[in-house]
């Protein structure tokens, strides 16, 4: 049973200069989210590079954030597969292994029709008892989980939030004025991360998160405590931060952050390469700014929610 609310960060992958698992890292880097108080963790989405992980190296990571963890907050595991039986090979294997919950990407590489993404969606939701999440990003992937959509994926039981991320805002309330509480709702785009929590959204998955968890969760908080000034004096200072999200290089420019604030290193798998050049000294110019003029946040923990 997953409490499908709050800030979920979608893990960077730690990787040693030799390519292989930085588990001592990744270790600091989540035991630092637990300390921020998020709610959960996503492992091997977009942000965690899924489609470079091998399967055992994906085991690795479920098991051995379920050792840090011990429990206090969810083990979600991200699923991007081409085929339906590869997908539905892995969630089965995550739920083996104490996975508590899946987060399902369409399709990779082929277009599905609506039809076909239905189906893919529910041969997984139906191959396992594990809470699910709908990760519905058609600017990145090309397909989009529409309502209509949505209603039929919701005769599965397991089928209970979705990560909204077609940058359009008002789905948001589009969603929740047509499956109300069947259906909660993430925004999963940095930023519109206040924005959508203001108008309802129930958590956020964020990515800078991964080098800034403390922030994240303040701001989270903060709204959900009806301080929403607070929050936003905290989200201008982030803005510059949160846009390296909605970028193709997102990996690399979040795990620079990550350096910066010591949980992370700027490892990344091939074909992705530390950033180079111009672009690089943009992106460390970004990062350098906030952390000159990083704020210092109110108490935010144990606030009483008045939304």
């Amino acid at each position: 049973m997953i409490k499908w609310e709050g800030v979920m960060p979608a893990l960077t992958t730690k990787f040693t200069s030799e390519d292989r698992l930085d588990l001592a890292m990744f270790e600091k880097n989540v035991k630092a989210q637990m300390e921020a108080g998020v709610h959960g963790i996503i492992l091997g989405g977009t942000l965690g590079e899924a489609s470079t992980l091998e399967q055992d190296e994906k085991e690795t990571l479920i098991k051995t954030s379920l050792s840090i963890v011990e429990g206090k907050i969810p083990v979600i595991i991200n699923i991007a597969e081409q085929s339906t039986k590869a997908a539905i090979a892995v969630a089965q294997h995550a739920e083996q292994v104490g996975a508590q919950g899946l987060m399902l990407l369409p399709p990779m590489r082929y277009k599905a029709t609506d039809y076909e993404t239905v189906a893919y969606f529910k041969a997984i939701a139906n191959s396992t008892s594990l809470p699910i999440m709908i990760y519905n990003n058609p600017v990145d992937y090309k397909i989009e989980v529409t309502l209509d959509m949505m209603e039929e994926l919701l005769e599965c039981d397991n089928i209970q939030a979705i990560k909204e991320s077609t940058r359009d805002i008002t789905n948001v309330i589009r969603l929740q004025n047509r499956f109300g509480d069947r259906l909660k709702v993430f925004t999963g785009v940095d930023t519109l991360g206040l924005e959508s929590l203001v108008i309802g959204a129930d958590g956020w998955v964020a990515g800078l998160v991964c080098a800034y968890p403390a922030e994240t969760v303040a701001i989270y908080e903060l709204v959900k405590a009806g301080r929403i000034e607070e929050a936003l004096k905290i989200y201008r200072w982030f803005m510059p931060l949160l846009e390296l999200d909605i970028s193709p290089q997102l990996v690399q420019n979040i795990k620079l952050a990550e350096v910066a604030t010591g949980i992370g290193t700027e490892n990344v798998r091939a074909p992705r390469l530390p950033l180079q050049g111009e672009e690089r000294e943009r992106v460390l110019k970004v990062i350098e700014t906030a952390m000159a003029s990083r704020p210092e946040l109110p108490e935010y923990k144990n606030l009483k929610s008045v939304v």
